[in-house]
């Protein structure tokens, strides 16, 4: 690939030899370069084609009137982010990251707060993306002169839950969070005890729940619909068990889903050991 355009040192716009446009982020890729030159491997951190002309204008334009300092931060946090998490994040986060860090720092400066409706639940049920989102708030504070509210570290949080989906929606953090602050709740409530929530068997039952929210947003339910082992933790574990039915009806009175037998037997697995534990804990 070739140079096309250099937006900043951290991006240039580059064509190969079939005419397709790339957007390319690195650390100093557009330094001291010009259009014509190599595109250098090495120097390349990630590599963005979008599918449609329109969309790379978007994109162009965009980076184009962000200060460069905020892309540096994006890619430094989306680096920690992917270690920490252990996975990939979609590529898209590098620009709505970016703009939202820019549009941040654009309102501390002229004292607009934008309250989060789940940042309680974002602090505690996504404990690393919201660790995240306090150092990113490190950065842009000492970077940019200003002093943001911890509330924006979930905001943050919410780019960072949403790249890890295939779903591009900039709605799911803030459902995830809340489809799990309910059920947790449910259960809070149900069990009657305290729930140790930094103990190992709630730490799994939220994981749980997290990939539970994520399969009943994407329609992908387990439904295997296998009755016997459904009969069978019924009968052994019947106080969970209603427990799991009490969050099926508020989902489907909520959310008119139906929850299948599958789904219903694997979350009675859970709360009941989170019950046994937080019991014997007392």
């Amino acid at each position: 690939m070739k140079i096309k355009k250099v937006l900043n040192s951290s991006v240039i716009l580059a064509m190969d030899e079939q005419g397709k446009e790339f957007v390319c982020f690195g650390k100093g890729i557009g330094y001291n370069r010009k259009i014509g030159d190599i595109v250098e491997k090495k120097a390349v951190d990630q590599i963005f084609r979008p599918i449609e002309n329109n969309q790379i204008k978007e994109y162009l334009e965009l980076l184009e009137s962000i200060p460069p300092i905020y892309l540096e931060i994006t890619q430094k946090i989306i680096a920690q982010a992917e270690r920490e998490l252990d996975c990939k994040l979609n590529v898209n986060i590098y620009f709505t990251l970016t703009d939202h860090l820019h549009f941040a720092v654009e309102r501390a400066k002229k004292n607009i707060n934008i309250t989060n409706r789940v940042y309680w639940e974002i602090k505690n049920y996504y404990p690393i993306e919201f660790k995240i989102g306090m150092y990113t708030l490190e950065l842009l504070n000492k970077s940019a002169d200003v002093t943001l509210p911890d509330e924006e570290a979930a905001n943050i949080a919410f780019h960072i839950i949403n790249a890890q989906s295939e779903v591009n929606d900039s709605s799911d953090g803030i459902r995830y969070a809340k489809l799990i602050g309910e059920i947790v709740n449910l259960v809070r409530y149900s069990i009657g005890t305290n729930l140790e929530e930094k103990g190992v068997h709630y730490q799994r039952f939220i994981t749980h729940v997290k990939f539970f929210a994520e399969r009943f947003f994407k329609n992908k339910m387990l439904k295997d619909e296998n009755d016997q082992m459904f009969y069978q933790i019924e009968t052994l574990y019947p106080e969970s068990m209603k427990t799991a039915f009490k969050i099926s009806e508020y989902l489907k009175k909520v959310y008119n889903e139906v929850i299948p037998k599958d789904e219903l037997t694997y979350l009675a697995v859970h709360i009941n050991r989170l019950q046994r534990y937080s019991e014997s804990d007392e």
